[in-house]
């Protein structure tokens, strides 16, 4: 029996799937989530963070205690996972968002671990761009994750947030259409800073390792983290190194269908778990 192996993106952790993994239990898939290196368990925030009283000029300059993850790194844990989850049988690996990068590179690395990659709007940089160049592409116009920045990523090595600062506009960018108590409660549990050392990476893929991967994707409509538009070109890259066509499936979902839509998210894993 296969496992489903589900890779969160920035700020979350293992803790957001949660929803899912109860439903796909009773679909009797079994399922694991995983924590990203420099998140959830492994999470270090900045010591400027915690102070009081909280000065915002040292918060956005300290540097990033996870600043020395990059995308080759996390998908080396992630490859050690799927080896420890799976005992060397090939997994179903979801990505979420950031969690994107991570996955393609570890499909890259040991495709022969992976029975299927599902995107779940995630970023998968093919083509040979760097995922932060996709986040000021004219297909993600209107995204909102930028204006939660409290930080310059070049000086401190993240992508830094402060989400008890901005808690409305957090809900709006990664939880819109939930109601606002889980939203609320999700906000509370994130991390700070994204290791920037992810998206800047440049990741090459080939043919006959990734491309040979069965893979599919879920377009969430409502996302505004990353946009609906992007989301279709980067299915349309993943085509051109592909040796079979992106399977899509499409969710009136925010940012998060883990939390807004976790009965429709289960069965599209079911649909490819099945498969």
């Amino acid at each position: 029996m296969r496992n489903v192996v589900l890779v969160h993106g920035f700020w979350h952790g293992s803790w957001c799937w949660s929803p899912v993994t109860a439903r796909l239990a009773g679909r009797g898939i079994p399922s694991v989530a995983v924590d990203l290196d420099g998140h959830g368990l492994g999470a270090h925030s900045p010591r400027s963070r915690w102070s009081a009283p909280f000065d915002p000029a040292a918060f956005a300059t300290e540097p990033s205690p996870v600043a020395t993850v990059t995308a080759s790194t996390a998908a080396a844990t992630l490859i050690r996972q799927l080896r420890e989850i799976g005992g060397g049988d090939p997994c179903v690996v979801v990505a979420h968002s950031m969690g994107g990068p991570v996955a393609t590179a570890a499909a890259e690395q040991a495709p022969e671990l992976f029975a299927h990659l599902m995107y779940v709007t995630a970023f998968a940089p093919v083509s040979g761009h760097a995922t932060v160049d996709y986040i000021v592409m004219p297909e993600n116009e209107g995204d909102m994750v930028g204006s939660l920045l409290a930080a310059d990523p070049a000086a401190v090595g993240a992508l830094r947030i402060r989400p008890e600062d901005r808690r409305p506009q957090v809900r709006e960018c990664f939880y819109n259409g939930i109601d606002e108590s889980t939203a609320d409660a999700a906000v509370a549990l994130l991390s700070v800073d994204g290791p920037m050392g992810i998206p800047a990476e440049v990741l090459s893929v080939t043919p006959r390792r990734y491309g040979a991967v069965p893979h599919s994707y879920v377009v969430c409509e409502r996302d505004n983290a990353v946009r609906p538009a992007l989301q279709r070109r980067l299915i349309r890259e993943i085509d051109a190194v592909s040796a079979a066509p992106t399977r899509v499936f499409e969710l009136d979902s925010s940012h998060s269908p883990f939390l807004s839509h976790p009965d429709e998210l289960a069965g599209v894993i079911e649909a490819v778990y099945r498969s």
